[in-house]
């Protein structure tokens, strides 16, 4: 019995589970407003920290598992790659949410962006893009290990510096806040 619950979220399984989970709780956060811009605003922020959480889970697993080796960090490290996917799913929801704010209210979505997030985000989106789309055993063959490492450990850098330009510039985190 224990093998089919460690299973159950492990690999491909996981994966949909968590993405599946994302989404409805994205309807549900949506709807607690309407469905309106505001609601829209507040799926905006959530994905944004769920992508982060998803991003640190990856990014620290094999770092943790070799510092702390326990039950934990192994399933981390195991499952890094479907976190990492997750990673870019949750960033997919947000990308929606982003273009659901931009058709709902176009004068509050061109106050909340500049120039530096189309630059950036475009920047960190295709990294993102990237990284998932070679987080799969074909395409990470296809590239060979060096360019895998290569472009994913350039990717973690250049999301990481899109996202945290574009915290620090105002945007998402405290424009897409709803008025009061």
């Amino acid at each position: 019995m224990p093998s089919l619950r460690q299973n159950w979220f492990e690999g491909w399984r996981l994966f949909a589970v968590l993405t599946l989970t994302l989404i409805a709780l994205s309807i549900w956060i949506a709807g607690m407003r309407q469905f309106e811009a505001d609601g829209v605003r507040m799926v905006i922020r959530f994905t944004a920290r769920t992508s982060l959480l998803f991003f640190a889970l990856a990014f620290s697993a094999a770092a943790l598992a070799r510092l702390w080796p326990n039950g934990w960090t192994r399933w981390q490290r195991r499952n890094r790659r479907y976190l990492g996917v997750t990673f870019a799913a949750s960033h997919a929801i947000h990308a929606v949410a982003i273009v659901c704010f931009a058709a709902m209210d176009p004068a509050g979505y061109a106050a909340a962006t500049s120039a530096a997030s189309y630059i950036f985000g475009g920047i960190g989106y295709a990294f993102i893009i990237a990284m998932a789309a070679t987080s799969f055993d074909r395409t990470a063959a296809a590239i060979g290990p060096r360019a895998w490492r290569v472009l994913h450990l350039a990717a973690v850098i250049i999301s990481g510096f899109s996202s945290w330009s574009l915290s620090a510039s105002g945007f998402p985190t405290c424009r897409f806040t709803p008025c009061s």
